[in-house]
């Protein structure tokens, strides 16, 4: 009748197992898409700031600025 119990904790044991490897898997697909979100983020910060440049070189040939050439 030990048997029973035991059988009870290993099967519950395994399903914890079966759902912390999914949770793991799940892990691994949330970093590599972070990671795609963060170069993706990085492109766009770069592209801001030559934005930001090119804008204050205009301010600067327009007079608009009170920053010397």
């Amino acid at each position: 009748m030990e048997q029973g119990p035991d059988n009870l904790l290993l099967a519950m044991l395994r399903k914890i197992d079966q759902r912390t490897e999914r949770m793991a898997d799940d892990l691994r697909d949330v970093k590599v898409r972070l990671t795609g979100v963060e170069g993706g983020l990085a492109g766009v910060n770069r592209r801001l700031d030559r934005l930001e440049e090119r804008v204050d070189r205009i301010e600067r040939r327009l007079e608009l600025s009170d920053q010397p050439h």
